[in-house]
């Protein structure tokens, strides 16, 4: 049962940002630098008074041109993205890795795009049966849309943290820790179901932030201290009773094959006075907790 979440609908979607390989810029920077540089020098050394200022200013050009140009390059690294803005306004991301050139005047925010863990601390919850117990689980996330991420919420790191904490609290509260009704799930026997189901309500959850859910796993399921022995004795009485009908459940079917297969084969008759004491006797043989005690009938079938 995943909580139904009337989220609102995103303002912004990632997409490519226009960008070019950034090596050719640094190329052409740094001869435009060295180039800027020979001009100074060069004008530095004529006696004409223009000639002189005519190279400086084109070396002071070409030195300025190429540091606006180098102040675009952009360096990505596998496994992460660059969120681009220009003026407050989202452009796009670039996902693609190595030195990338985009526009100088744009700022780069920088978003990791790799496989995360968070493990949330032990809390203590009550389940469905308002027995308090104490739950952690762990949750495999990555971050699917760059864009989400950064401006749907404030901190998509945190918010991730605490959405899984009130999921992993849901869950907790909608199901019995132990249950010895196989039609209802428990905590502790349906392991695999219930971490789907928590998946399935922090993907939910987290979808707001561009966060993709990859799994997610019970860490620790228990009985909180204060109860924990007087629930382990409740277990005991509850595995007792439960393989004591099993027992009287397959005893009462080996009576009732026995005696159809006396019948069938016409072994013996026995009257209902004597069936009844047969069925008693299988039955005290094939429930008991101990060994029974064979009786050797010296006499007749009936003394």
């Amino acid at each position: 049962m995943t909580e139904h979440l009337d989220l609102p609908a995103p303002q912004v979607r990632e997409r490519i940002a226009r960008g070019a390989s950034g090596w050719p810029v640094l190329a052409v920077s740094v001869l435009a630098i060295v180039l800027g540089g020979v001009a100074c020098v060069v004008g530095a050394q004529q006696e004409n008074a223009a000639a002189v200022w005519g190279l400086i200013g084109l070396g002071a050009v070409l030195g300025l041109a190429a540091l606006i140009a180098l102040a675009g390059l952009t360096p990505v690294s596998p496994g992460e993205a660059r969120v681009i803005q220009l003026l407050g306004r989202y452009t796009g991301t670039v996902r693609t890795d190595g030195l990338r050139w985009v526009n100088p005047l744009t700022a780069r925010r920088r978003v990791s795009t790799r496989i995360r863990n968070h493990e949330t601390d032990v809390l203590k919850v009550n389940d469905a049966d308002g027995n308090p117990i104490e739950i952690a689980a762990v949750v495999v996330w990555q971050v699917e849309d760059t864009a989400r991420a950064v401006f749907e919420v404030d901190d998509f790191i945190e918010f991730v943290a605490i959405q899984t904490e009130t999921a992993v609290r849901h869950i907790a509260n909608s199901y019995s820790y132990d249950s010895h009704d196989t039609a209802a799930m428990s905590l502790r026997d349906n392991a695999d179901e219930i971490t789907a189901r928590l998946s399935e309500e922090i993907g939910v959850r987290v979808a707001a932030a561009g966060v993709k859910i990859i799994e997610s796993r019970l860490t620790r399921l228990a009985y909180s201290p204060e109860i924990a022995h007087a629930m382990l004795r409740r277990q005991q009485a509850n595995a007792i009773v439960a393989a004591r009908t099993r027992i009287v459940e397959g005893a009462v079917g080996m009576v009732e094959m026995a005696l159809t297969r006396l019948a069938e084969n016409d072994v013996v008759d026995l009257d209902e006075e004597r069936k009844a004491a047969m069925v008693s006797n299988l039955l005290v043989v094939l429930c008991g907790d101990r060994d029974a005690q064979p009786v050797v009938n010296t006499g007749t079938l009936y003394s």
